[in-house]
């Protein structure tokens, strides 16, 4: 009973004592940006400099700002980039009609169309238009229904900058128990389906689950996009599980935070991302690898 109770508390011990590493996506970020950079160098020598189109609509001020810092990544790695604004009234028809230009224009390999559109828009008609061969953003259900049988073209550039830092950070997945908290078409499902590429067993979990902790006390690997400030608090973490947070919530008092209760989870988990400086930095890396491997694929061709 005395050896018994010594390994209880030594286990406990442990546990309690427990820092994760948090993992540094500005870190990663500049790792893929490396070589980005180093195939871009490779692909100009060749007559081929990849070219990203930016679609805009309206006056949408965060819009704004994720525009300028996919500018500014490619500006960094040696891409070309160009802005399409359009103003919030701007018929669906027009924005169409612009983006099956650019699909015929051999200089521009990935285009993106900034999301949330104005509400007259149909959202899918818009990101439909795109080619399949330059939807970086990997939304155009071709690349959608790729994830499903494991041939997509572009991945989603959120779960696949998390791929990357699991890779980073030399993160087991492969019969690993994964619970991914949030089941958008952005993040959670094709996270899901991306994993379980890797042999990972997957459980989606969404706003109709109920008892949530029962699930995620179960997560090797727990995957947040929920959009829920401190969704996810210590007693739901098994200890020494990976935590990757991708929600971002601003709070009343100006704060940026993410799903996830960090400072507590940190204590208890093997590896934890920040918000900010985790998940983010590596959205706008993973859109500039996808513009990439377009232009590779459209020198290939050429």
């Amino acid at each position: 009973m005395l050896i018994a109770l010594h390994t209880f508390t030594t286990a406990s011990t442990a546990g309690r004592n427990m820092v994760a590493k948090v993992i540094d996506g500005h870190a990663v970020a500049r790792q893929v940006r490396a070589e980005c950079r180093e195939l871009t160098k490779s692909l100009v020598e060749r007559g081929v400099t990849p070219g990203l189109a930016v679609i805009i609509v309206g006056e949408n001020a965060a819009s704004r700002v994720y525009v300028a810092n996919k500018v500014k990544a490619c500006t960094e790695v040696g891409l070309k980039s160009t802005v399409y604004a359009f103003d919030a009234d701007t018929p669906g028809a027009t924005v169409e009609a612009a983006i099956l230009r650019l699909n015929d224009d051999p200089e521009v390999h990935g285009i993106l169309v900034q999301l949330p559109l104005p509400a007259h828009f149909d959202v899918r008609r818009v990101l439909g238009a795109i080619s399949s061969d330059k939807d970086v953003d990997g939304f155009h259900l071709y690349n959608v229904g790729g994830l499903v049988v494991g041939d997509t073209v572009f991945p989603p550039c959120t779960p696949y900058g998390v791929q990357k830092m699991l890779e980073y950070e030399n993160i087991l997945v492969e019969g690993q128990n994964v619970v991914v908290v949030g089941a958008s078409n952005i993040v959670g499902k094709p996270m899901a389906l991306m994993l379980m590429q890797k042999d990972a067993t997957v459980c989606i979990c969404h706003a109709k689950t109920r008892d949530l902790a029962q699930f995620t006390i179960l997560a090797d690997i727990l995957v947040v996009a929920a959009g829920k400030p401190n969704l996810i608090l210590p007693q739901m973490v098994r200890t020494g599980a990976v935590v990757i947070d991708v929600g971002i919530n601003r709070l009343p008092d100006g704060r940026l935070v993410g799903d996830v209760d960090f400072e507590g989870v940190r204590r208890k988990a093997s590896y934890i991302t920040p918000v900010p400086g985790g998940v983010g930095p590596m959205t706008v890396t993973m859109l500039v690898h996808n513009t990439v491997k377009a232009a590779q694929r459209h020198a290939a061709l050429a």
